[in-house]
């Protein structure tokens, strides 16, 4: 059965045709069950109405998701409502992975290099006994309390070894490569796999 995947990415990668090789590329799937998703994605055009929507629009976009993919082009690791995206699907308990997309051509047939990992740019850091966490961003060359989500208490307490500890989210969330790594064709296994 497919799963519901809502698509965090940076709006210029739109723009420039790379995530929509992506988030489109079941068009030409018999069917959006091989496929492997469906789209619940957003876009970035709602943030002239104010933080507050924004972040309903997420919110209401990543219900009923099981998974979120994060488009990874140049700039994409340093956007602030990726980053919400990402920490609210964390949050909720969705599947998360990183697809980067600057080896696909952009509209003017050029490719760009890798872009920065946005999981090495994220944190937890949990409390002293494991029974909860709080999110860091790195800004300015350091981290930080991420400011647009606070923590939460953990349905499971942590074992003693990672209690008090700090760890970026790239220790956890795989990323692949769209080209490279053949993402049309396997996709749907990798949705599958981290869900």
């Amino acid at each position: 059965m497919a799963k519901r995947v809502y698509f965090a990415f940076h709006y210029e990668d739109v723009e420039l045709f790379r995530a929509n090789v992506v988030r489109n590329h079941w068009v030409t799937k018999e069917d959006r069950e091989d496929a492997g998703f469906f789209d619940a994605s957003l876009w970035e055009s709602t943030k002239k109405r104010g933080e507050d929507a924004v972040k309903s629009l997420i919110n209401n976009g990543l219900d009923k998701t099981s998974a979120t993919v994060i488009l990874i082009g140049s700039e994409t690791y340093s956007r602030r409502w990726v980053r919400y995206e990402i920490i609210k699907s964390i949050q909720r308990g969705n599947g998360i992975f990183g697809i980067h997309i600057n080896s696909i051509k952009d509209k003017f047939g050029y490719t760009k290099n890798t872009g920065s990992n946005p999981f090495e740019y994220l944190g937890i850091q949990y409390n002293s006994d494991g029974t909860s966490l709080q999110f860091y961003e790195w800004i300015n060359g350091k981290w930080q309390l991420f400011s647009d989500l606070t923590g939460y208490t953990l349905k499971n307490q942590r074992p003693p070894e990672d209690r008090g500890n700090f760890y970026r989210l790239s220790r956890w969330h795989k990323t692949y490569d769209w080209v490279s790594d053949n993402g049309y064709n396997l996709f749907s296994n990798w949705v599958d796999a981290c869900c």
